[in-house]
């Protein structure tokens, strides 16, 4: 049956799993205000390497003139999470890959998962991409993957989302030799984890993350069996 595509946001907005670069001159302004990076690998030279940025949810007290924003640190430097805000005009939007893209980035014992992931997305009319580890190894060139790493996903949806997909995962998840992990993410940013909103029973909530916070939603708001 037909799948709709996922309409486009605009381009001066941003929501939450966006990946953005920031001009050097910004990030270098923004690095001098923080002392405690003094030294830590990488992070001089992140912006002028073209190296982006995720868009974050706010915490409390951040307000709206700037867009939040993280980035990790590969395992071998601590695995540090960095939160940072900076104002929308020195970000530009950056396109990460998709699943397949990132593929060639992947372990080799991933790959057949990877391939029956993709081909579950095109069944549905989806392009997951990833985020995580793998993600932050195909854009940056630095090693984020070990043995135990998870391979997260982000799966642009419509809502409701197809039991179908939801049972999909799952089946794969149970012979993958990695965990699989990952959001289902609505077009306006907001993200529910697939196992969650899988798994939840009839009646039951799931937890709803966007920009701005944190709720609990019924899950039946978000999610459709598919016609027998």
């Amino acid at each position: 049956m037909p799948h709709p595509t996922i309409e486009p946001r605009r381009p001066d907005t941003v929501t939450r799993q966006d990946l953005v670069r920031a001009d050097s001159d910004a990030w270098a302004s923004w690095l001098r205000t923080r002392d405690d990076l003094a030294g830590v690998p990488h992070l001089a030279g992140w912006a002028e390497a073209g190296r982006p940025l995720i868009v974050r949810r706010r915490v409390p007290g951040e307000g709206a003139a700037a867009v939040p924003l993280g980035l990790p640190l590969p395992p071998a430097d601590g695995k540090r999470r960095i939160g940072l805000a900076l104002p929308a005009e020195h970000l530009a939007r950056f396109d990460g890959p998709s699943l397949a893209e990132a593929a060639a980035h992947a372990p080799a014992a991933w790959q057949a998962t990877i391939a029956a992931i993709v081909a579950l997305g095109e069944r549905y009319g989806l392009n997951p991409r990833p985020f995580g580890g793998l993600l932050w190894q195909a854009v940056t060139g630095l090693t984020y993957l070990s043995a135990d790493s998870d391979l997260d996903l982000l799966w642009p949806c419509r809502e409701p989302v197809s039991t179908g997909l939801l049972d999909g995962l799952a089946t794969i998840a149970e012979t993958a030799p990695m965990r699989l992990d990952g959001e289902i993410l609505l077009p306006d940013g907001t993200g529910l984890h697939w196992r969650e909103l899988r798994d939840a029973p009839e009646g039951g909530t799931v937890l709803v993350k966007g920009l701005d916070g944190l709720a609990m939603r019924p899950a039946a708001a978000f999610r459709t069996r598919e016609p027998a």
